[in-house]
């Protein structure tokens, strides 16, 4: 139901005031005792008037279900989380249904996780619209078997709204109809038209793709949903009448005190004119009896007079004939949905990995998406660096805001690693009152060794018994000298698995013994490491010597035992 059309809403004084007292009764029987927000809960003053919204709303003024719920608890509380497997018949949703309003509440909590919208919300108000899309008459897909439609809004009865889809979804292609298991009017969901499972379509007969729908517009302008004042104000939205927002309070908080899954079909539907259905006729005015002595002829009712419209920009018009209806010059319009920041996202960040004094590969993007879940453009994200680093974006800053570009994506400037080594974040900031907040981590890591080769390129030759002649080598990264690169010496034996070798050259220990794998040996810093003195033994051949920096980089040296010729 629009908002638009709250004056057909009052029903008069005996139906409103039943509904209040019905209301009333259900709150003393046995509902949670309110809480200071629940108090703005049917406060003209804090929740609006049942008057004409003038900007719209979600649905066509078709009929919607005033029942109210059973003044019991279902027979097992349950919660979102754990549903009773039974309970009251009324309680009992139907199974596609039900998960369209959680996979909706899913979905928006991603990207509009500050709207707590409550999938309970959803079911309130798919009872009220559509008694469950006709107690669960969906197939697999979640689409119902028949489309549901309002009737014509023709202004006989009803507003006039004069077709905006071509009939696409109403098969109307003079007037508009409420369509679908949420009522939504053909130019509403073009504006806020969901594809909630992802079949590519956007189908208000679909109960996914409603749930969707409803629920991004339930959230617009920022509410929270669990704030009573911006829970009436959204379900106001969408129909602006105070009997309806006490009829959808009602079934949400029923819904809220406990429900559970029935199978597909088998809903209860609430009793009275609801989405589909025709209006109700207006019921002929009873004639006044014929006086005494007359011919007994029922008099004909007067026809309710036409008022005389005023002409747009002033003055009058002439006095219509009483049997033309009066049409506004223009239909109501549907408001365009706020663009207003309702999430952030990684945008394909990479991994974000340095080495000490060079610039990452990878720089951080993030996408802003507005509360209907389309890229926003123009949103400002702070990028800001926390931890013991000091990398820093270009230009030297630790902190810099970049808006987005019409793809939604703000991509933040280069970052390069300082030569200080280990974690910190990248933080993405965006919107107010509530930020949205992603962190990125980060690592900077020390240079490693990518190359170690020997400073000379003399053979290394000795006698059994001496030593052999200073083994240096040299640690470098990109050509330079790195100091402090820790190397590894070992004498192996040769062939496709070296290990290491029990004769020939060997090094010396502390107190002489022999070694042939020395460790913690490091460069100096100029990147040369001098080895410790190498040994021959008696035994004459070629060995191996080889040595392994921490980052992986293997140099072999060849080392040659021989006897000097006889004189």
């Amino acid at each position: 139901m629009a908002a638009q059309f709250g004056r057909r809403l009052r029903r008069g004084a005996t139906s409103t005031a039943v509904v209040a007292v019905a209301v009333a009764a259900l709150a003393a029987s046995q509902a949670p005792a309110a809480t200071s927000q629940d108090s703005a809960v049917g406060d003209p003053a804090a929740a609006g008037t049942d008057t004409d919204a003038g900007d719209g709303g979600a649905t066509g003024n078709s009929p919607y279900h005033t029942d109210l719920p059973p003044l019991v608890t279902p027979d097992k509380p349950g919660t979102s989380v754990d549903l009773p497997a039974t309970g009251t018949t009324e309680a009992g949703i139907p199974a596609t249904v039900l998960d369209a309003y959680k996979k909706a509440e899913r979905e928006v909590g991603r990207t509009d996780a500050a709207c707590r919208l409550p999938w309970q919300l959803l079911a309130a108000i798919g009872k009220v619209e559509s008694g469950q899309a006709r107690g669960g008459k969906v197939d697999a897909n979640g689409t119902t078997f028949s489309p549901i439609l309002g009737p014509v809004l023709d202004g006989q009865g009803f507003a006039l709204i004069k077709d905006t889809d071509g009939g696409a979804y109403d098969g109307d292609a003079t007037h508009d109809r409420a369509v679908g298991p949420m009522q939504f009017i053909p130019s509403t969901w073009e504006v806020w038209g969901q594809d909630g499972n992802g079949d590519g379509r956007k189908d208000p007969n679909n109960i996914y793709d409603a749930a969707l729908a409803a629920g991004r517009y339930l959230c617009a302008g920022g509410r929270d949903l669990v704030v009573a004042a911006d829970l009436d104000r959204a379900v106001l939205s969408y129909n602006h009448s105070q009997e309806y927002l006490r009829t959808v309070r009602s079934w949400f908080d029923f819904y809220n005190r406990g429900t559970h899954e029935v199978p597909d079909g088998t809903g209860v539907l609430p009793s009275g004119t609801g989405a589909g259905s025709s209006p109700s006729p207006t019921p002929t005015p009873t004639p006044t009896p014929s006086p005494s002595g007359s011919t007994g002829t029922k008099p004909k009712p007067k026809p309710t007079p036409t008022p005389t419209p005023s002409k747009p920009g002033g003055g009058t018009s002439p006095t219509p004939e009483p049997s033309k209806p009066t049409e506004p010059t223009t239909p109501p319009t549907t408001p365009k949905p706020p663009r207003t920041l309702g999430s952030i996202e990684n945008a394909g960040t990479p991994a974000l990995t340095a080495t000490a004094g060079e610039a990452f590969a990878g720089r951080v993007a993030v996408k802003a998406r507005d509360t209907l879940g389309a890229p926003l453009a123009e949103a400002e994200i702070t990028f800001t660096l926390t931890g013991g680093t000091d990398a820093r974006f270009a230009g030297g800053a630790s902190t810099v805001t970049v808006p987005t570009g019409a793809d939604g994506i703000a991509t933040a400037p280069v970052l390069t690693a300082g030569e200080k080594t280990g974690a910190f974040t990248v933080t993405a900031v965006a919107g107010t009152p509530r930020p949205r907040t992603l962190t990125f981590a980060a690592q900077v890591s020390a240079r490693q060794a990518d190359a170690l080769t020997r400073t000379g390129d003399e053979a290394l030759t000795a006698a059994p018994g001496a030593t052999f002649a200073q083994v240096e080598v040299r640690a470098t990264y990109k050509g330079e000298g790195l100091a402090g690169t820790a190397v590894t010496a070992t004498l192996v034996t040769d062939g496709a698995t070296p290990t290491e070798n029990d004769e020939g050259p060997y090094f010396k220990g502390a107190d002489g013994e022999v070694l042939r794998t020395l460790t913690g040996l490091r460069t100096g810093d100029d990147g040369v490491l001098e080895l410790p003195a190498v040994h021959a033994d008696d035994t004459e051949g070629t060995y191996t010597l080889r040595l392994t920096t921490d980052s992986g980089v293997t140099l072999t040296v060849q080392l040659t035992v021989t006897a000097p010729p006889a004189a």
